[in-house]
């Protein structure tokens, strides 16, 4: 009752009304029933009426709610819809999309709550009721059986109340997107979420584009027809962003396509024009992965230990880092007393984690790269890149031309110079020693994590295109506010995405006290019109996308036409990218000589090493740890260990005599005969058979090869029947 309570001044909202205030006209006869966390209650509202135009408004109506300031129009609990309407607590565990937050799932909570809150109700009348039961003064005791919990609303109407919670706030949403920038820019596309679009969208896209920056965080996202065409528009828009807004151009974009070309500029440094001194580098993550397509299987024991020498061939560690963190390690393994400390057993200990997070890395430069990366797919290529069974790692035709393509892009994956990629972020101590914490901005890695969360960040298995873009946006726009928040030093304990509220918070703290609110609070620039999502695409295709429910009654037939069965998604959980570009600590050369033998390859682990991290990963996903990739490492001279004990080999568990282990387990191998065939010759798929074969020989071969002087007669024997054939 804005009008009776708070005497807020109130007019008609009609163009040709001229704005005549609005007076109390008695209650609304309709009287709202509103869904909460653990019960339903009523929300009643009054009637203003134009003194000019006669018109009657209810004052829940969006006509009015407009004309409230944030604060009064923060109080109003609920968003109606046609049917129901939902409290905003219920709206608020919707929002975010985490593991296990799926509609279903609140679904079935809310059913939970309402049951334990119904029945604690009814067990509270019974109670009350019981001491009358053996009271004379009722005969006999007459009471009324409680009523029947009241139906919840179905799972795919609080997807559509979802929906158009996030419809009534995309402006802002878009504001935040567009308000975000960045020095260092990365820009990928992926098509698995395209699939989820439904209805008339359906199949009008194939690519969804992202921009993102140093941080995490994504400038702009885009559906296209198709990958790299049609991106001018989002480009123009991006420097046009830069431009207004005062920002310095960025410096380098990592991109997984495009870096050169052999005929001027390339492609990227085309569409961004504007930015002159904007440098292109091919994301390394993209450039190793091409190179695992010359590879047999990714299921080769060996596929591991290739990509991890590859990334050493491209990376090298900072040396001081390194020992400092291979001091804490020291300090760490000191504390534990877990027996005598050695070189090898210290660097089994560090993780891939720690040397990404504790360490800078930097390429090595064409030259060496190009040297490193040709002796290692000499070696690899050569037989002592077999498995005992004699399965090649590499495929040679196909290596070879791979090489041959990408040793042009060696220069396009180099560190730019006199550029800062890696940002400290804090300290760590770890061991008695103090270990600087950083961020990389190198390459596109963060847009490879964004992709899973994207397709995500869509409800169910489809979507319309209007419900699409609602999704797309919103999850953005929480997805970079998480990413500023890992960024900024000494996060909030506030955890709250909506800017028109902090804004007013703002405000009115400026005017009561005289200070902010929340010195960290950096409100949005404005919507600077940029097209994104499927309105981008639509733009290209001459469709306009209406992302307002025109009646009631569309509203009923867009929640009807989803079905329940679509809607048992899981939501997702902290999925990060493994990256494969992080270098194995090696302490000598990548490309020494491959000895394959039992110690060599990846061997099961004990219970000791299964409780701590590995320290490298293939693409396959399979943890390979640093005691089995370093092949052939010098003995350890610097340990106060006897030479007895220098002599044998010290396990994952820090406990000498692995060497035993290792021999037990080359005794117990069995050796097979090499199987591996570069085509079938049987079975469904066998390849088909040449031409020039006599027919009867292979009958009479397998005839003849049952005699006892079978194969010392074969040639003069084959020759008799050969006319028989």
């Amino acid at each position: 009752m804005p009008l009776k309570m708070w005497l807020i001044p109130l007019v008609c909202v009609r163009p040709d009304c001229g704005k005549h205030r609005l007076t109390a006209a008695g209650l609304y006869r309709t009287v709202r029933k509103v869904l909460d966390i653990d019960r339903w209650y009523d929300l009643a509202t009054e009637y203003l009426e134009c003194k000019g135009c006669k018109k009657k408004y209810p004052a829940w109506s969006e006509d009015i709610l407009g004309q409230l300031d944030m604060g009064h129009r923060s109080q109003f609990p609920a968003l109606l819809t046609y049917r129901y309407s939902c409290d905003n607590r219920v709206l608020r565990m919707m929002r975010e999309r985490t593991l296990g937050n799926s509609v279903t799932q609140l679904y079935k909570k809310l059913m939970e709550q309402h049951s334990e809150a119904w029945t604690q109700h009814v067990l509270q009348y019974l109670t009350a009721c019981e001491p009358f039961t053996t009271s004379s003064l009722v005969q006999p005791p007459v009471f009324a059986e409680p009523p029947l919990l009241p139906a919840l609303p179905k799972p795919k109407w609080l997807l559509a109340v979802y929906a158009r919670d996030v419809l009534g706030r995309l402006h802002e949403v878009k504001a935040k997107i567009t308000s975000v920038f960045g020095c260092v820019l990365k820009m990928d596309s992926t098509k698995k979420v395209t699939k989820k679009l439904a209805g008339a969208a359906s199949g009008t896209a194939a690519w969804c584009t992202n921009v993102g920056n140093e941080h995490g965080q994504v400038l702009v996202s885009v559906l296209t027809a198709a990958e790299g065409h049609g991106l001018d528009s989002m480009a123009a828009g991006l420097m046009k962003r830069y431009r207004e807004a005062g920002e310095v151009a960025p410096k380098v974009m990592y991109v997984d396509r495009d870096c050169c070309s052999q005929h001027g500029q390339s492609w990227v440094k085309v569409v961004f024009s504007e930015w002159d001194e904007l440098e292109v580098r091919l994301d390394i993550w993209h450039f190793m992965r091409r190179f695992a397509a010359g590879v047999t299987t990714e299921a080769h024991p060996l596929y591991g230990i290739f990509m991890a020498r590859l990334s050493t061939c491209i990376f090298q560690w900072d040396a001081e880092d390194v020992a400092a963190l291979q001091r804490a390690k020291v300090g760490e393994l000191a504390a534990k007393k877990t027996g005598p400390i050695s070189e090898k057993r210290v660097s089994a200990r560090i993780t891939t984690r720690e040397l990404a997070l504790h360490c800078r890395r930097r390429t090595r430069g064409v030259e060496e790269t190009t040297r490193l990366i040709g002796a290692l797919i000499d070696l690899f290529d050569s037989a002592d890149g077999k498995d005992t069974l004699g399965v090649p790692l590499l495929d040679h035709e196909r290596i070879q031309q791979i090489w041959k393509e990408q040793r042009k892009h060696v220069q396009c994956i180099q560190d730019p110079e006199n550029f800062p990629l890696y940002m400290r972020k804090g300290t760590l101590k770890k061991g008695g020693v103090e270990l600087f914490c950083y961020r990389c901005a190198r390459g596109s890695t963060s847009l490879e994590s964004f992709h899973l969360h994207l397709n995500r960040f869509i409800p169910g298995t489809s979507a319309s295109d209007a419900h699409f873009q609602a999704y797309l946006l919103e999850g953005l726009m929480r997805w970079n506010d998480d990413r500023m928040e890992d960024a900024i030093k000494g996060a909030s304990s506030i955890r709250s995405f909506g800017s028109a509220m902090k804004e007013a918070v703002e405000r009115l703290s400026l005017t009561v006290f005289g200070k902010p609110w929340d010195e960290r609070y950096r409100p949005p620039g404005a919507y600077t019109g940029e097209l994104l999502g499927m309105e981008y695409l639509y733009s290209q295709t001459g469709k306009t996308l209406n992302p307002v429910l025109q009646n009631p009654e569309e509203e009923d037939r867009l929640v009807e036409a989803v079905n329940d069965q679509d809607l048992q998604d899981e939501g997702f959980g902290e999925e990060i990218t493994e990256d494969i570009t992080v270098p194995v600590l090696y302490e000598d050369e990548p490309c020494r000589d491959l000895v394959i033998s039992p110690s060599s390859l990846p061997l099961p682990q004990s219970p000791a090493s299964l409780a701590e991290p590995s320290t490298s990963s293939g693409g396959d996903g399979q943890h390979l740890n640093p005691a089995y990739l370093v092949l052939s490492q010098p003995p350890d001279t610097g340990s106060s260990l006897s030479k007895e004990a220098q002599g044998a080999v010290i396990g994952p568990d820090g406990i000498a005599g692995w060497d035993k282990v290792q021999d037990l387990a080359g005794y117990l191998r069995i050796n097979y005969q090499p199987r591996h065939q570069p085509q079938l010759t049987h079975g469904r798929f066998k390849a088909p058979k040449r031409s020039g074969v006599t027919p009867g020989v292979e009958s009479v071969k397998r005839c003849l090869i049952g005699h006892p002087g079978g194969p010392a007669q074969w040639p003069s024997t084959v020759a008799q029947h050969q006319p028989l054939g």
